[in-house]
């Protein structure tokens, strides 16, 4: 009885979110040091898990974006599915999260614990790529990475940005250009910072979540059957 009510989606999302409240009353309440670190990063994923493409696709045009082309939430797929100007806002809306992660939650910690920001920055990208709201099933998170990196690292998001531009420009595949980004991401944070830091970490980290959330993607590039940025679903 107690597994057959677990397995219902909606009864484990809130259940979740309810531990989720219960755990941030009770650390502010105690005053524990804890909650320099638990809160910002928690509210970091809560924030970076909004699905906007799913939004949008319900307020634009009365969709469920996941039953349409690759089923995914992000900015390529609504894209296609939808058009040009809710891609967009999806894409800035995405990369908003990001930077908000950094510049703005991370302040609600200890101004003192440097770290705090990446935390964040990871978190809300872990929150895209695997959002409580639509079942642990998110979107593959480059537009929230950008903007967790533009607010990091941005000469080394600038550089792989442009990687990513002229792959997309040459190829026509986002894909293959989004991968290009995440990989080149570390390389040139590595090739900035000339040394072994936490934002060097969390690219590393950022390109692994992308790799694994590309993994149908790359599959298709092998095989020759991965969509061009402009075919229509």
């Amino acid at each position: 009885m107690l597994m057959s009510v677990l397995r219902n989606k909606y009864i484990a999302r809130f259940l979740i979110l309810g531990v989720a409240a219960a755990f941030i009353t009770v650390t502010l309440m105690s005053g524990h040091p804890l909650a320099i670190y638990s809160i910002p990063i928690l509210l970091s994923y809560l924030v970076g898990a909004i699905p906007f493409g799913y939004i949008i696709g319900r307020l634009w045009k009365g969709i469920d974006i996941r039953e349409y082309g690759s089923g995914n939430i992000g900015f390529t797929n609504v894209l296609r599915a939808i058009g040009t100007v809710p891609g967009f806002i999806v894409m800035l809306l995405d990369i908003g999260k990001g930077v908000a992660a950094v510049v703005g939650i991370a302040r609600l910690g200890e101004a003192n614990l440097t770290i705090l920001p990446v935390l964040c920055g990871i978190a809300s990208i872990i929150g895209h790529n695997w959002t409580i709201y639509l079942n642990f099933k998110g979107g593959k998170g480059i537009d929230t990475t950008i903007g967790v990196f533009i607010a990091l690292e941005p000469i080394a998001t600038v550089i792989s940005l442009i990687v990513w531009v002229i792959a997309v420009a040459i190829t026509r595949y986002v894909s293959l250009g989004s991968l290009l980004f995440v990989i080149c991401l570390p390389l040139a944070t590595l090739a900035i910072k000339q040394d072994i830091t936490a934002v060097l970490v969390a690219a590393i980290l950022a390109m692994l979540f992308a790799i694994y959330k590309h993994r149908s993607n790359i599959v298709r590039l092998l095989n020759g059957t991965e969509r061009k940025i402009g075919q229509k679903v």
